[in-house]
């Protein structure tokens, strides 16, 4: 049959991660709670960082950034993977989904990167910081990393709906990822995944090497410091290179880690190993069981 005269796939539906109903609600269950965990996380570092004056800084405007990513990020797959484990609805058209998963993708590659230079700025030039670094600057660099992110979204948003999809309709995932959807085209590929792979990989690749670089001349430049210096220093450091990447793999397992598990450990990465934000939690702590207790 000529492909013009079959039907043009809309709406796909995906295979989930279990067809085992007793798995399905155990895993509702366990990412449910971990959604809810991610949701309260990234919350409590945004509300802290924004009404806590001595946390105005760039330092922690990105982090705040970075929350605010990891919530809109996750919630961009998890609530329709629990939608399908719970009710079996398992179809979605995928544009929106796909638009939104490599903008928050791309965004928060690219705010780890300008995190990383925001170190490297304050640790190897510290009388310039202030002026490198001002306000005015951070907000640039937020407005530009939303615009990359855009277009960067834009591109694989395009070069994956213009294809034909006129048969199958199965993905073998529990999101629309661009690889799993473009093998269900009924044209030829090959053009579109060599631009998806290189817009992808001209992306990843300049941010890890600005990462690497960033972080290795830190490292060097620590070899001046007082042990107290390179060990803040390096706590803070710490925190921003141990958030996982956020490019996806067609496994289902390292999917699932990617976009349910790094979005809740991000807070305590960053949290844990910041004295500032975990003593004024911990004072808002204290401060709330001593009101209660007058109650």
């Amino acid at each position: 049959m000529d492909v013009l005269n079959q039907t043009r796939v809309t709406q796909f539906v995906f295979l989930g991660l279990t067809d085992n109903w007793v798995l399905e609600i155990l895993f509702f269950m366990a990412f449910s709670a971990m959604y809810v965990l991610t949701l309260r996380g990234n919350i409590l570092i945004m509300v802290t960082i924004v009404f806590t004056p001595c946390l105005s800084t760039p330092m922690y405007f990105f982090l705040s950034n970075l929350s605010f990513i990891d919530i809109c990020h996750s919630s961009v797959t998890v609530p329709k993977m629990l939608e399908g484990l719970l009710f079996d609805r398992k179809t979605i058209s995928c544009i929106a989904q796909l638009f939104f998963l490599h903008l928050f993708a791309c965004a928060e590659i690219l705010l780890l990167t300008i995190m990383a230079y925001d170190r490297y700025v304050a640790i190897c030039a510290p009388l310039h910081y202030p002026n490198v670094m001002n306000m005015r600057v951070c907000v640039q660099l937020v407005f530009v990393l939303w615009l990359a992110g855009t277009v960067h979204s834009l591109v694989q948003t395009f070069l994956t709906i213009r294809l034909s999809y006129c048969g199958p309709n199965v993905i073998d995932s529990y999101f629309c990822n661009v690889p799993p959807v473009i093998k269900l085209a009924c044209t030829d590929t090959c053009l579109t995944g060599i631009l998806i792979v290189s817009n992808r990989g001209t992306i990843s690749l300049s941010c890890f090497l600005a990462l690497v670089a960033s972080y290795t001349i830190i490292l060097f430049s620590l070899r001046k410091q007082s042990a107290e210096g390179r060990r803040k220093a390096l706590s803070t450091c710490l925190a921003h290179f141990m958030v996982p990447d956020t490019s996806f793999s067609t496994d289902k397992l390292v999917s699932v880690f990617y976009t349910v598990v790094t979005p809740l450990l991000n807070p305590f990465i960053d949290t844990l190993r910041n004295e500032e934000i975990k003593k004024i939690n911990y004072t808002k702590c204290t401060h709330f069981i001593v009101q209660f207790d007058k109650i």
